[in-house]
């Protein structure tokens, strides 16, 4: 039977179309649902509502009377997007101010450069009309505001993201007198970002399960040939890979080969990440840190995968112990982390456990949610030994548990492995749960 040109065409293409859905969907594993971009809009609308009711007390907590947030072209506030609907902003300057007007509650306003209607949902908008300097100072009057909280002067980027071009416009509308009132907003930030909403977790446990979905099939033999594919092979395909879903990423995939009698260097007192042109082998133990950003969240994820010999139908037996190690590890961090325990002492704990039990650990576990590295309390080296004030566990908040230990292997004649293991997971009364399973078998390429 002879077929006419454009039917030819129409079957080639429905032919792609499903050699691609099969490719992309292992067998027996449902893929994750992600929302429309415009669906998107809507659930994290509903979920600024909820947190501009939380703004009030924490304001209180931290002696805040009015809250100033400015976004300008080309330079976005990375708080914008939290405190005011996720939208774009490309006027010159928009400005958004939260005022604690005693009995009248939270008086809220936007600034926009540009009229955009949802706005008026979540704020009080004045007349394109007025000028915004003039309104600035009319609000200061009207409520005189004890403090005034700017984005300056705190340790992270989020927390003193205000320019000074920003500055010197809100000293020129307030006033040198209202400047003496200017404090930082740091404190603020933190427990704002910190705080994760009772609706934000089952779309977190989605945005995690895709990201497992994506390091399980990039340590698959649908990615990884031993002796032709590699590192870069695995990076681009990760990028790819984020590109078809519709997904972002707040840093590059990165990953690391062990192999015996390789040697490795470290970097930053870490185990070096390994250079694009590296060959993956048979006998090589791979580890992956990627992470996901959707919906204005963002995860990050470590796993550990083994390339079998010929022969083999799993890891050595040395080097499933050490991932045994490393699971005892975080067992350790799920049984010492309890909400307002500080994060320095359950750090301590966990090391004191470790020792007990002979594993060499690093713990350098910090929280997540609007941001890959979010602000909050860490359990890490570093926070153990810092000045800082000391942080205390919050019931609900999200965190990477991030950690590695060390392990001789006897099939690798005594040379030190690392397991590295990342896993997202919220804060219960009982400790750490994790969103999704954690890693207690390598991923195995044949």
């Amino acid at each position: 039977m002879t077929l006419d040109r454009r039917a030819v065409v129409v079957c080639l293409l429905a032919l792609n179309v499903a050699c691609a859905t099969a490719r992309s969907a292992p067998t027996g594993e449902e893929p994750p649902r992600l929302l429309s971009w415009s669906r998107q809009l809507d659930v994290r609308e509903a979920w600024l509502k909820k947190r501009h009711e939380l703004l009030l007390p924490m304001m209180r907590q931290h002696g805040v009377g009015m809250w100033i947030i400015v976004n300008e072209e080309f330079h976005d506030d990375p708080l914008t997007q939290y405190v005011a609907p996720p939208r774009p902003y490309v006027g010159i300057r928009d400005v958004f101010v939260f005022i604690d007007a005693g009995e009248q509650g939270l008086k809220k306003y936007a600034l926009p450069a540009y009229e955009e209607e949802n706005l008026t949902r979540f704020f009080e908008v004045p007349p394109q009309t007025r000028v915004y300097t003039q309104v600035l100072g009319e609000l200061d009057k009207q409520y005189r505001p004890a403090t005034i909280a700017l984005g300056i002067g705190g340790r992270r980027a989020v927390t003193h993201s205000l320019t000074r071009d920003a500055y010197t416009y809100l000293v020129e509308a307030l006033g040198l007198e209202a400047e003496a009132r200017f404090v930082s907003a740091a404190p603020l930030i933190e427990e704002y970002l910190d705080t994760r909403i009772p609706e934000e977790l089952e779309h977190y446990r989605t945005l995690v399960a895709l990201t497992e979905r994506m390091v399980k099939r990039a340590f698959s033999p649908e990615v990884v040939k031993p002796g032709v594919t590699t590192v870069g092979d695995v990076r681009r395909w990760l990028y790819d890979e984020l590109g078809r879903w519709g997904v972002g990423t707040w840093f590059q995939p990165d990953l690391r080969v062990q192999r015996k009698g390789m040697g490795y260097g470290s970097s930053r007192g870490f185990l070096a990440v390994a250079q694009e042109d590296v060959v993956i082998q048979r006998g090589d133990l791979l580890h992956v840190d990627f992470g996901i950003s959707y919906m204005g969240l963002h995860s990050d994820w470590q796993k550990m995968a083994y390339v079998l010999r010929e022969g083999e139908k799993d890891a050595p037996e040395g080097l499933k112990r050490a991932l045994a190690n490393t699971n005892a590890l975080q067992d350790a961090m799920v049984k010492e982390s309890r909400p307002g325990r500080l994060a320095g002492e359950v750090y301590e704990a966990v090391m004191a456990a470790m020792k007990e039990q002979g594993i060499v650990p690093q713990v350098y576990s910090h929280p997540l949610g609007n941001q890959g590295h979010a602000l909050g309390a860490s359990i890490d080296f570093r926070s153990a030994n810092r000045k800082d004030e000391p942080k205390k566990l919050r019931e609900g908040s999200y965190i990477s548990i991030e950690l590695n230990t060390r392990t001789p292997v006897t099939e690798w004649d005594g040379e030190e492995v690392y397991v590295m293991e990342e896993d997202p997971a919220y804060l219960t009364a009982e400790g750490w749960r994790f969103f999704v399973p954690r890693q207690e078998a390598y991923y195995l390429i044949p």
